[in-house]
């Protein structure tokens, strides 16, 4: 029993996203150790063949995780020094980080108050002479605007690099996420739907841009006797043509992460069982705002984020993060905006910059949500927090 007869505490921690490792997962790892392959094998392209299939797009590349694939991205965009790259406060640092390791700027657009992701009508006023691309990244899973935001990039002449890492096994408009962009990158760490304990992966059509996310994984070594640029002495013979990375997946990895996505479409299904449980058992609670979805796509669920309205209760969000977490239920925050860290003031990006998405930073929190959770670990949850709203709330009216 997770809950604990009397205050209905849970006896154990939840948290708020873990993977889900079967006995076939394991089979799949311990094939790879006992071959000739750990590193970089057969696997790593067995694995981007399938991903690709997956989600429609003509070229998969896997890298060691999912900053390492926004690097590459980026790098095969042609994004350089002074170039602006335009992407949504509202995610996890790297989605701008790999910018700045080309040597660009990224540029802070403001969200759309509905479903928190990248308003395009925010990227538009930003654009410059030295805009290069737009990085729109699928919050929580839901699809950002692609459709405007490809128009935007035509009329431009901008590259998009979609931030798919909450979004594998998404649709929007009924066509798969990784199938639209110019490049998508999905990660597979341990909290997203699929993992092969660290990886990431660029899907796109771009014959180009698939060339060179290949070399940029290896040190920018080519070895195909059609691309060198010296006549090859021997068999042996490779060159590096460009300054590239050690980037490269390994073989245990892709075996692992071919081997969870057989189950990708249990995985997505279940998340959507939770999200629904969630949105019925909330939707009464005038204290909390569930998660608007938009018409025109189809989310994955990654995360289930609430808003709080604070001018309903007592307290703010941090207090309301603690008592969660004195309920044992493990509660996160996704996400402080990017430029409020302070390698970002050091920067010079100013507070105040994107006003919606320091509002809603004040007020969300994440609730657990993950394939592997049973009825009666969503069940705590719902009782969790409409306990400690409710009490917060008892506490406001009174006062």
């Amino acid at each position: 029993m997770n809950v604990q007869a009397g205050n209905k505490k849970r006896s154990t921690f939840l948290p708020y996203g873990r993977q889900w490792i079967d006995e076939k997962d394991i089979e799949a790892v311990t094939s790879v150790l006992r071959g000739d392959y750990l590193t970089t094998g057969p696997y790593v392209p067995e694995f981007e063949s399938k991903i690709a299939e997956k989600v429609g797009a003509r070229y998969a590349v896997a890298f060691a995780n999912g900053t390492a694939a926004l690097h590459a991205a980026c790098y095969a965009a042609g994004i350089g020094e002074g170039d602006e790259v335009i992407t949504t406060p509202i995610t996890f640092a790297a989605s701008a980080n790999c910018v700045l390791y080309q040597g660009g700027k990224p540029v802070f657009a403001d969200i759309d108050e509905r479903t928190y992701n990248i308003d395009p009508q925010s990227i538009e006023r930003l654009i410059t002479k030295r805009t290069k691309a737009i990085i729109p990244v699928d919050f929580t899973g839901q699809p950002a605007n692609l459709d405007t935001i490809l128009d935007l990039a035509a009329k431009y002449g901008l590259v998009v690099i979609e931030d798919a890492a909450h979004a594998l096994g998404a649709t929007y408009r009924s066509r798969q996420i990784g199938s639209i962009s110019h490049m998508t990158m999905f990660s597979l760490h341990p909290v997203k739907h699929i993992t092969a304990g660290e990886g990431g992966v660029i899907t796109t059509d771009n014959e180009l841009y698939y060339g060179r996310l290949l070399d940029f994984r290896n040190h920018g070594i080519v070895r195909e006797p059609s691309r060198l640029g010296r006549p090859s002495p021997g068999k042996w013979y490779y060159e590096m043509q460009s300054l590239g990375y050690n980037y490269r997946l390994t073989d245990i990895s892709a075996a692992l992460a071919m081997s969870q996505l057989d189950k990708l479409d249990a995985f997505v299904s279940r998340r959507r069982r939770i999200a629904e449980t969630y949105n019925h058992a909330f939707r009464e609670l005038s204290a909390i705002r569930i998660p608007y979805q938009a018409d025109d796509g189809n989310s994955s669920w990654h995360l289930y984020a609430i808003r709080l309205d604070l001018d309903k209760l007592n307290t703010g969000r941090d207090e309301i993060f603690s008592r969660l977490h004195d309920e044992n239920i493990g509660v996160n925050l996704h996400y402080i905006p990017v430029y409020l860290h302070p390698y970002y003031e050091d920067l010079g990006y100013p507070q105040g910059l994107c006003k919606k998405a320091e509002s809603l930073y004040e007020s969300i929190l994440t609730l657990p949500l993950y394939p592997g959770m049973t009825d009666q670990d969503v069940e705590d949850v719902i009782h969790a927090v409409r306990q400690v709203i409710g009490e917060c709330m008892e506490v406001n009216a009174v006062g």
